[in-house]
């Protein structure tokens, strides 16, 4: 089959028009951020030996000038959270109080059945228990971690071995699982980590993401799977940096290794053990991966981000998933400004 190059030429042209953009981007970006600042240095040191060699006193700076320079270097970050954040929120706000084709007005019509469908209270029943166990879960394997781990012989080996899992993506992380928990039947030979581990035992296999709540809760194995590394690498730093003076002084008072825990390592690692149940809540919030790709929302798994997706876009109920979308945004916010709270007080004390 002879290659037909004008049939396929808008395809070419699209894929220069793509070029051209990336390389407009990037050298604007470029532009922006190394060339014109080296060239205001360049002009500024070169005022400076002039001034010096003249024997005259250094140019002040001129703070309305300065004032223009850093809004120049801020105006790419304001304009792309403008477009990114503030316009999208915006809209999706505007759409969850209209109909399914956003033509017309329905007011709260749209939030009233997000608390009185028995399917959507299932979906924020689930992402309660989501944000009730992972953030916890994760945080006190991060902590055993983290503990055990501590001045261990192989420390950087096992840090990496348990970090490994956040190097994989959600999409990744639920396809290895779901050959964990694979499943077949008419005594067929069990591919599936956990059933072979079941028939070993003397067990029957079973279809482990078909029956709830169960399977709520092996998906949320994965997401503690991932981010029990993360919080095993923040604990573990907050461990270190307790002063060794402490510590010492502790043990010479006859401290055993569980009150040196309760009464040392605890209090010492308290802001960034709030940083990670924080973190952790608000990525748990926001999961959609892992639940599309092992279950797809199936067998009453769906939770928040998943049923806000079907409701846009399988379904085109645009003002029922723009709700859900708006009442998620309500509940990260929360999170976030108390993250953003908690970080200012550290920095300032």
């Amino acid at each position: 089959m002879e290659f037909d190059f004008a049939a396929e030429q808008p395809k070419f042209l699209m894929l220069m028009y793509g070029l051209i953009a990336f390389v407009a981007v990037v050298g604007g970006l470029l532009l922006l951020l190394d060339v014109v600042p080296a060239w205001f240095a360049r002009r500024r040191e070169a005022q400076l030996v002039a001034a010096v060699t003249a024997g005259g006193p250094p140019p002040r700076r001129r703070k309305q000038r300065e004032g223009l320079f850093a809004f120049f270097f801020l105006l790419p970050t304001l304009l792309f959270l403008t477009i990114g954040l503030v316009v999208p929120a915006i809209r999706t706000t505007l759409l969850s109080f209209m109909d399914a084709r956003s033509t017309d007005w329905v007011g709260l019509d749209n939030y009233g059945w997000m608390f009185s469908e028995d399917s959507i209270f299932r979906v924020l029943l689930n992402t309660l228990v989501w944000v009730l166990l992972v953030p916890l879960v994760a945080s006190a394997f991060g902590l055993v971690y983290a503990v055990l781990v501590d001045k261990a012989r192989f420390e950087s080996a096992a840090k990496s071995l348990i970090f490994l899992p956040m190097a994989i993506s959600f999409v990744g992380a639920a396809i290895i699982w779901r050959f964990i928990y694979a499943f077949r039947g008419d005594g067929q030979e069990q591919i599936g980590l956990l059933n072979q581990i079941v028939v070993s035992l003397g067990g029957e296999p079973k279809q482990w993401l078909l029956d709830s709540p169960l399977n709520t809760l092996l998906l949320i194995v994965i997401m503690v799977w991932i981010q029990a590394g993360f919080a095993m690498v923040v604990l573990s730093a907050a461990i270190k940096a307790i002063p060794a003076d402490i510590i010492e002084a502790a043990r010479l008072d006859g401290t055993t290794a569980w009150q040196m825990f309760w009464r040392i390592t605890m209090p010492s690692i308290r802001p960034a053990l709030i940083v990670v149940v924080v973190t952790i809540s608000i990525a748990t919030l926001k999961v959609f991966d892992i639940v599309r790709t092992a279950t797809n929302g199936n067998y009453d798994t769906n939770v928040i981000a998943t049923e806000m997706y079907n409701q846009a876009f399988r379904y085109g109920e645009n003002g029922q998933g723009s709700a859900l979308a708006v009442f998620l945004f309500v509940l990260v916010l929360p999170l976030v400004i108390y993250q953003i709270r908690n970080l200012r007080k550290q920095r300032e004390g």
